[in-house]
């Protein structure tokens, strides 16, 4: 089914402003216009290679007023102590009906609000964006109504999924679905060490721990099963597996998620209050 999407201007194109502009490229997205900004002259050409309407700081100061002027929804794609900055630095160019899309955790819509007039949304996709897989929590701010969160989870769902949510859960979103992948990643890491340890080869190690990742989260995402059903599947009593989960569960892996969950919450706090 082809998406329709309005004039998009991208604001920094790194890994995840370049993973969204990828996405609503792609065939069957019927965009009205993309003009996009970078910092190097060198990026600029590689956009414009590719057909993307795009200008560089480095040759053009004023690339950032370029892109927003025409622009429906604008993303801030820059690092998180620079959005407020950014966004203040084009307020002036926005059009009226213009949609102010952040990326960055931390990163409240009221401070954003204090240096544009236009409604804000705040976003958090996660780094599976980047081939197609990612989970994007999006929160409208104080302006922000219906229409302009239907057109943000819109230009999203090119990416992945999109979960709608009160801004007062963003930051434990950020911290679930936004650095989720790091877990898994860190989980992958620490049995390709294990595997390793106990004799097999680099190679091997990686399509064992690959593979199972792999299988199991497809497996999750494809059954009518709970996790906890699946879980159980595997854990005969008396098996090798109930040994596994036990220790899981002595050394209460749910408290220490909790806990490292609460801690990236708090994060997410600190960096709004500017520390």
């Amino acid at each position: 089914m082809s998406v329709s999407l309005p004039r998009l201007a991208f604001l920094g194109t790194g890994k995840m402003g370049g993973a969204i502009l990828r996405g609503v490229r792609r065939p069957g997205v019927d965009v009205a216009g993309i003009r996009a900004t970078t910092r190097t002259e060198q990026a600029a050409e590689l956009l414009r290679a590719d057909g993307v309407e795009a200008q560089s700081l480095e040759v053009n100061p004023e690339a950032n007023a370029w892109a927003v002027a025409e622009a429906d929804v604008v993303i801030l794609g820059v690092k998180p102590p620079y959005i407020v900055d950014l966004a203040s630095s084009v307020s002036d160019h926005l059009a009226d009906g213009a949609v102010v899309v952040s990326v960055a955790a931390g990163i409240t819509t009221e401070q954003i609000e204090q240096v544009v007039s236009q409604p804000v949304v705040r976003s958090m996709p996660n780094t599976p964006s980047q081939i197609g897989q990612g989970v994007t929590g999006v929160a409208a701010g104080s302006r922000a109504n219906s229409d302009h969160l239907q057109v943000v989870s819109d230009v999203f769902s090119q990416v992945g999924d999109v979960v709608v949510v009160d801004e007062d859960q963003i930051n434990a979103l950020s911290a679930i679905s936004g650095s989720g992948p790091a877990y898994v990643f860190y989980l992958a890491e620490k049995l390709m060490d294990l595997a390793v340890a106990k004799g097999f080869s680099v190679d091997q190690a990686k399509v064992m721990v690959e593979g199972t990742l792999l299988g199991a989260s497809s497996l999750l995402h494809q059954s009518t099963d709970s996790a906890e059903q699946l879980r159980r599947a595997v854990t005969s009593p008396g098996g090798t597996t109930e040994q596994a989960i036990g220790v899981f569960d002595n050394r209460d892996v749910g408290g220490i998620l909790e806990e490292a969950l609460a801690r990236a919450v708090a994060r997410a706090e600190e960096m709004a209050k500017g520390s």
